[in-house]
């Protein structure tokens, strides 16, 4: 077992491990650390944490040393500079008339680089745009193109449902969202209505996928027929969470009546096998920051 601390270097960012040390930490505690990218600035999310090797996919960076004040002036005062650095970008793209949307930017905390982050329905020719930004900015410049859905979790926004979207104020990282998943919980297959402002499926599709994905192999075909104790039905809908069927069957005065019944009541065809709840059309694309 490793003891390690979770960090993360945006709010509701991905969770990465460091190195715990011989420090001690508080959940919030701001804290330096040696990234890919240079010295960087995190949030203490997990103060300790034991894991197994197998549950690393690299060697664990040490933590440099706890924040100071000062770290925390440089951090904000980065944070400060973000509209004005974000507005004479859009500006210079404006300029050179190029085919992309700058939707965020973010200054390294040692201060040598500044990362756009922007959209493009096609590659871009930037050479002439970094030379005039680092004119502008002295200091060295990258710009990251990003998918459909990073924006969406850059920029946020209420989605379908009424709350904050899920990438943007619950999701460390993407979830894979099927149509298979849609066709599971008895939904429309209505992209207009299952898709979220991305225009991808909405992620919250795999919450409660691994009861669907159960609960429908224990459930009868739609349209198929079954045995009631009231004598033979056909199966109009199927209620997954309360395990109840409707079906649809004859009266005795020759009407159509409708009743529901507990699927433990029912007899029918139990060996139809079901595609697994991971397949059909995957609806999302995949990307991170």
């Amino acid at each position: 077992m490793i003891k390690i601390v979770g960090i993360q270097f945006k709010q509701r960012g991905k969770v990465y491990y460091f190195d715990h040390g011989n420090f001690e930490f508080k959940k919030g505690d701001g804290v330096i650390v040696e990234t890919a990218r240079g010295t960087e600035y995190g949030t203490v999310c997990i103060p300790q944490k034991n894991i197994t090797d197998d549950e690393l996919t690299q060697p664990l960076k040490p933590i440099l040393r706890l924040a100071t004040d000062k770290d925390k002036e440089i951090v904000a005062r980065n944070e400060e500079r973000r509209p004005q650095a974000m507005q004479i970008a859009k500006e210079k793209v404006a300029k050179h008339g190029l085919e992309m949307k700058v939707i965020d930017c973010e200054f390294t905390f040692d201060g040598g680089k500044i990362i756009f982050y922007f959209t493009s329905e096609g590659r871009v020719d930037f050479r002439e745009l970094v030379k005039d930004l680092a004119s502008v900015f002295h200091m060295r410049i990258e710009l990251r193109q990003v998918g459909i859905r990073d924006e969406t979790r850059m920029l946020g926004g209420l989605a379908p449902c009424g709350r904050e979207c899920c990438c943007a104020g619950a999701m460390p990282e993407f979830c894979k969202a099927s149509i298979k998943m849609a066709k599971n919980q008895g939904l429309s297959i209505n992209l207009g209505k299952i898709s979220g402002l991305c225009g991808r499926l909405m992620c919250c599709l795999s919450y409660e996928n691994a009861y669907y994905s159960e609960a429908i192999k224990k459930m009868p075909k739609i349209g198929g027929e079954v045995l009631t104790p009231d004598g033979k039905a056909t199966v109009v809908s199927n209620n997954m969470l309360l395990m109840k069927v409707r079906v649809r069957m004859d009266g005795n005065d020759g009407s159509i009546v409708y009743k529901d019944f507990p699927v433990d009541e029912l007899e029918f065809n139990r060996s139809r096998k079901e595609e697994s709840a991971e397949d059909g059309d995957d609806g999302n694309e995949g990307g991170e920051e």
